[in-house]
């Protein structure tokens, strides 16, 4: 399989760099499309259609197709992969039956392959990714190589989209299915943040709303190990510190520990809701704020993956969750060098909202702070 990378500012700049990347001979029959908000999603959907071309997109909070970082922009992995190898699936999700539409996909999926595995994108900021990532394993089975990440809308937190060829949804899924006995898909998710302090207990919480740990109101005791101060509604970038330095890390009882930032507070009660659920009764440590090592834990264990499962790839895909740029700023440009560095082959990437994926020797779950890089190689 043969891949390109292009971006743009503009869709007069991807339709002029498409028409570049084919001048050799090249025919792409899939794009993976990552853009901004601003940018003309269903102008550039219409004519990667009319090239033939099948579409999996997201909006994002920035976008990139080597180690310069863009924003406002266009970002796209073409793939010459065998029309045969792939299907694409969009849903919207109806009465937030999130597990349900995604057990109509992989059901439909089952149907084209023996063999499964999955790219997906979700919008809306409420979705629940645990829900969706429930569904698809009730389906295929708790080993389901699968591997995502929910759109952003560059920060504004209100409308996010995905979309396809003729279709688009700020409430919905896209999926690319592909058949793993034709295309090789292998990937990890790698956070690399650094826990501090001893084990707590979450000792009041439903669903993704957590109370209290070790019985004090969780925003105290967090910001109290942050040695954060102006705890109030007034400081308005109160949450970003926290959730960009101090998220809480949920203990597995196997692979590494899911990160749960804090997203929303409550003040009546200083309680606050995380980006994923966290069981009363778990375990949690706080993280340390992040440093160069965290950068250089996602590269290593790229590069593990690839020395010990993919030594080989004709292309990359990036989810990387927009809290790292927010902690790291320009530094994270040396993170997505070095993760582009591993293959050195064509790669596109976004900053997400949240991340679907699988850590070393964990479950499939639901990620934030977290980076999920995913390699493609057809046979």
């Amino acid at each position: 399989m043969k891949a390109k990378s292009i971006k743009g500012k503009s869709t007069a700049e991807i339709k002029s760099a498409l028409a570049e990347s084919m001048a050799d001979g090249f025919h792409p029959t899939l794009a993976i499309v990552f853009l901004s908000v601003s940018q003309d999603r269903k102008g550039i959907s219409q004519f990667l259609d009319e090239a033939g071309i099948a579409v999996f997109g997201s909006s994002t909070n920035g976008e990139f197709i080597d180690e310069d970082i863009e924003t406002k922009s266009v970002a796209i992995l073409l793939l010459d992969m065998k029309k045969e190898h792939f299907r694409i699936y969009a849903d919207e999700f109806k009465s937030n039956n999130y597990q349900e539409t995604a057990k109509r996909i992989t059901q439909e999926a089952k149907k084209e392959f023996e063999q499964l595995a999955f790219l997906i994108v979700t919008s809306n900021g409420a979705t629940d990714g645990e829900e969706i990532l429930l569904g698809f394993r009730k389906t295929i089975g708790e080993d389901v190589n699968a591997f995502g990440g929910a759109a952003g809308d560059d920060y504004a937190f209100e409308e996010t989209w995905v979309f396809t060829n003729e279709w688009g949804s700020n409430n919905g899924m896209v999926c690319i299915a592909l058949d793993e006995s034709k295309v090789i898909v292998s990937g990890i998710a790698t956070c690399g943040w650094k826990a501090m302090g001893t084990e707590k207990i979450v000792t009041k919480s439903e669903g993704n709303h957590v109370f209290t740990i070790d019985n004090e109101p969780a925003l105290d005791i967090t910001t109290k190990y942050g040695g954060l101060e102006n705890i109030s509604p007034d400081n308005k970038d109160l949450l970003f510190e926290i959730a960009a330095n101090f998220p809480l890390q949920l203990q597995r009882g196997s692979g590494d520990p899911v990160m749960r930032p804090p997203l929303v507070v409550d003040w009546t009660d200083r309680s606050f809701f995380t980006s994923g659920t966290v069981p009363q009764g778990s375990k949690i440590r706080f993280s340390l704020p992040p440093d160069w090592d965290v950068m250089e834990k996602v590269v290593k264990g790229v590069q593990k993956l690839k020395e010990g499962e993919m030594p080989e790839a004709d292309a990359v895909v990036v989810f990387s969750c927009a809290g790292r740029i927010l902690s790291f700023g320009p530094m994270m440009n040396a993170e997505i060098e070095g993760v582009k560095n591993v293959w050195n082959v064509p790669m596109v990437g976004m900053f997400s909202n949240a991340e679907l994926g699988r850590m070393a020797g964990g479950n499939l779950e639901m990620h934030n702070l977290t980076t999920c890089c995913i390699a493609l190689k057809e046979r």
